[in-house]
């Protein structure tokens, strides 16, 4: 791509707000700044860097556990809504099933699709989980071995992988799935506060869905949720108002610096209230929430753009918000050509009314047709 394009409006970069043009091709080119206080200028368009969601599982009536051509459509879908980075997240299953559907991210990712977010990699959640903290995952967890996350591995990169650290010798597996440029997240466990703690000592980097699906923060006997607020640099969050309270979003932003936020989207995300597959599962949406049969939450039907505007409606200023949803998690898997507007970086970005509504995306320099894609 040569051909340089230019949005003008209120800029966040990473020394603050500034009012002026971003000019870019592919990568910005150029950040012309016309005036250093564009925070103040509520009449200009807001420019954000693209949003980065680490745990997708689905989107428009499909589930990546399906495999084969899927994965693009989870992007494709996702992108409507200013994800420009994700990982494409397993469900708990068996191991053909597992790898069926990394077979399908893999060739998703071989032929990339302009007008769909970028998958970078795939976030394995499950099976290496408690059973008694299942969530909406089904009873088929299995222990890890070093051998086993290997052979997935080479199928489709994993980037972030959800493990109990209390079952068999998963903490002790931590350093050798570290090795391998996987970063192991704790999660979907039963585990106490000092497991949560010795897991982290032995290289693990964050938490999946903090608060949901793990042992809490009982001033007894404090669990891994406990160990995320004493200890964790990073950590996952769901702000849908429905997964935790915002107090508690308030909470874990103040004690985990890196706190982002994910949508744990499902096949429901972008659809109408109805019935959806979730792995093996099925989940009902209802006014917005996704839940198993038994009432218990599901995943989400959660956007990222949505995600923002609940960061900033429980208290969180624009700036930090947007971290939490681009920059943080950008960090976390050391993409420093995203999550941030700055010369050089990759031209994702989002165009946002004073109202945060999403006005335009642009991935990769591409700006997409918005109505286009919600026609």
């Amino acid at each position: 791509m040569t051909d340089t394009r230019t949005l003008q409006g209120r800029i966040l970069t990473p020394l603050g707000w500034r009012r002026g043009h971003v000019h870019f091709d592919s990568h910005v080119r150029q950040l012309q700044v016309d005036d250093h206080s564009g925070a103040d200028d509520l009449q200009l368009p807001v420019i954000l860097p693209g949003f980065i969601d680490l745990h997708v599982h689905g989107a428009a009536g499909v589930d990546l556990m399906q495999g084969g051509d899927v994965a693009r459509t989870i992007a494709r879908t996702h992108l409507r809504f200013g994800t420009t980075t994700l990982l494409a997240t397993t469900m708990t299953a068996g191991l053909d099933e597992i790898e069926h559907a990394l077979h399908g991210v893999a060739a998703t990712m071989a032929a990339p699709d302009a007008d769909a977010a970028s998958i970078v990699g795939v976030h394995l959640e499950g099976p290496f989980i408690s059973p008694q903290r299942l969530g909406a995952q089904p009873n088929r967890t299995i222990e890890a071995t070093l051998a086993l996350v290997q052979q997935l591995h080479a199928l489709a990169p994993i980037r972030v992988m959800t493990l109990a650290p209390e079952i068999g010798e998963h903490t002790a597996l931590i350093p050798a799935l570290s090795a391998l440029g996987i970063r192991v997240q704790l999660g979907h466990s039963a585990g106490t506060y000092e497991e949560g703690v010795a897991a982290l000592q032995a290289g693990a980097s964050g938490f999946t869905h903090l608060f949901n699906g793990m042992t809490g923060v009982d001033h007894y006997r404090p669990g891994i949720a406990a160990a995320a607020l004493a200890h964790a640099q990073y950590a996952e969050i769901i702000p849908d108002l429905q997964h935790i309270h915002p107090g508690v979003i308030r909470l874990a932003a103040r004690a985990i610096p890196r706190l982002y936020a994910v949508t744990d989207a499902t096949a429901a995300t972008g659809m109408p209230d109805g019935e959806y597959a979730l792995g093996e599962q099925r989940v009902h949406k209802c006014g917005g929430c996704v839940r198993l049969a038994t009432g218990s939450l599901a995943g989400s039907a959660l956007t990222m753009d949505q995600a923002l505007r609940n960061l900033v409606r429980v208290g969180l200023e624009l700036a930090d918000a947007s971290q939490r949803v681009s920059t943080f998690p950008a960090d976390y898997l050391g993409l420093g050509d995203r999550g941030r507007i700055a010369p050089d970086a990759r031209a994702d970005l989002v165009v946002l009314d004073a109202e945060l509504r999403l006005q335009q995306v642009v991935v990769g320099g591409r700006v997409v047709d918005l109505n286009a894609a919600n026609a």
